[in-house]
């Protein structure tokens, strides 16, 4: 039984990411399938344009702000798991992420990926 783990543990690191890939393969298959069908019967190319950008979906711009305080209150969590029962390495792990986290947000103040924030930055500098 004890021979069992190890090779269960192996085979896990294996099939799971073999099986994410399995899966994202035949989402993406059944994605180019409805493509070419809808593609078939539309004569109008807009319209066919209309519908791709609805199967793609649009991309948002990803929130620096939003993440780094997620990352922030993670690392307050694990330092504060660390205070009452895990020790020193939990405290410095969480302090770790803490900085990681308040680094992200600072990035996100400074770098901003919304069109209407940078233009709002844009005309703040030039106003200088």
């Amino acid at each position: 039984m004890r021979e069992l783990i190890p090779i269960l543990g192996i085979l896990a690191g294996i099939i799971i990411p073999l099986s994410v890939f399995v899966w994202i393969y035949f989402d993406e298959k059944n994605k180019r399938a409805t493509l070419i069908e809808i593609s078939k019967n539309i004569s109008d190319t807009a319209e066919l344009k209309k519908i791709l950008q609805q199967l793609n979906g649009k991309k948002q711009p990803v929130d620096s702000r939003k993440g780094g305080t997620i990352t922030l209150f993670v690392g307050i969590g694990i330092f504060l798991l660390g205070i009452v029962s895990l020790g020193s390495f939990f405290k410095g792990i969480g302090l770790l992420i803490i900085a990681i986290g308040v680094g992200i947000i600072i990035a996100g103040y400074i770098y901003p990926n919304d069109s209407s924030l940078i233009s709002k930055a844009i005309e703040e500098f030039e106003e200088k």
